[in-house]
């Protein structure tokens, strides 16, 4: 009896660290897709063929020392795809000055897709609707309290991380938008 005791609870523990193991294994972790992010609702509509995006990326993990300002936080880079998933530009997002943001991308109005780095998820995507004569703000470094309008915002149903960070406005299907 002592014996079946034994290769059962052998057998047990090897089935255990098996499962485990298999478990650590799979890709069950799924790259996090946000909800779509647009210009301020607060704004008149303005016409256009172009507008702007920026993205605060999450920060550079890293000091760059290499500058200089070695203090200076760093965003780190993305791309801005197609809805068809090409890639439309690969976008360095470091700020030229100490007091300047992330870089301000021009775009043709339209829908676009953006990968980048959040503080706390790692890569997102966030879908993003560029309107004519105007900018979209996107927040992933969990730092999005410097919202000029904020209560508006909040108001506003705004698109959040998981874990309540506002990340930008709600984007307006693009037909109310012109």
């Amino acid at each position: 009896m002592t014996l079946i005791m034994k290769n059962l609870t052998v057998s047990a523990i090897a089935l255990g660290t098996t499962v485990l193991i298999a478990g650590c294994a799979s890709p069950n972790h799924q790259a996090l897709v946000l909800d779509p992010v647009g210009p301020s609702a607060m704004r008149p509509a303005a016409r256009g063929a172009e507008g702007s995006l920026v993205v605060f990326s999450a920060y550079e993990a890293h000091a760059n020392f290499s500058d200089t300002s070695p203090y200076q936080r760093h965003y780190t880079d993305y791309k801005v795809l197609s809805t068809s998933g090409q890639l439309v530009q690969a976008v360095h997002n470091d700020p030229s000055n100490l007091f300047d943001g992330p870089a301000t991308v021009k775009l043709p109005a339209g829908s676009y897709r953006v990968i980048a780095q959040s503080n706390g998820y790692g890569e997102v995507t966030v879908p993003v609707l560029v309107a004519g004569g105007q900018t979209t703000v996107v927040h992933l470094e969990g730092g999005g309290n410097q919202w000029p309008d904020r209560a508006a915002l909040t108001a506003a149903n705004p698109v959040r991380l998981p874990d309540g960070r506002i990340v930008g406005w709600r984007a307006v299907a693009q037909a109310d938008n012109q």
